[in-house]
């Protein structure tokens, strides 16, 4: 028996009441600078070009992107987080250096008004 599996869309879903943020693995981020309050994040993409260091060994060349994150609190420490760009990592980022819910709405609707949070969005207060 087979089973196709179709990918499913980027999606973010956050509640405004609660502040809960829910997203499927397909959310990626380009790069971007939004500051909320006393909180700053950037996202910076750079696409790598990787070569097979033997001309003849039938490696292919690839693309790869690298990305850094940075996140700021007036005050308090930075944190970077090198990673693929995607939005957990901004999240989880956020919430260790304390932001509110607020906060985290906010910055996500900025980056999604930005063109920089690649995903279907929605805003709930009914869960």
């Amino acid at each position: 028996m087979e089973v196709n599996v179709t990918p499913q869309d980027a999606k973010v879903v956050i509640n405004s009441r609660t502040g809960s943020v829910v997203m499927n693995r397909e959310v990626t981020l380009d790069s971007c600078a939004v500051a909320q309050g006393n909180l700053s994040v950037t996202v910076n993409r750079q696409l790598n070009v990787n070569q097979p260091n033997t001309p003849f060994g039938g490696g292919q060349t690839v693309v790869t992107p690298q990305t850094q994150i940075d996140l700021r609190q007036s005050g308090g420490s930075l944190q970077s987080i090198r990673s693929s760009a995607n939005l957990n990592n901004v999240v989880r980022a956020l919430n260790a250096l304390g932001a509110t819910p607020i906060d985290l709405m906010s910055i996500l609707q900025s980056m999604q008004s930005a063109g920089c949070l690649r995903a279907n969005w929605k805003l709930s207060n009914d869960w």
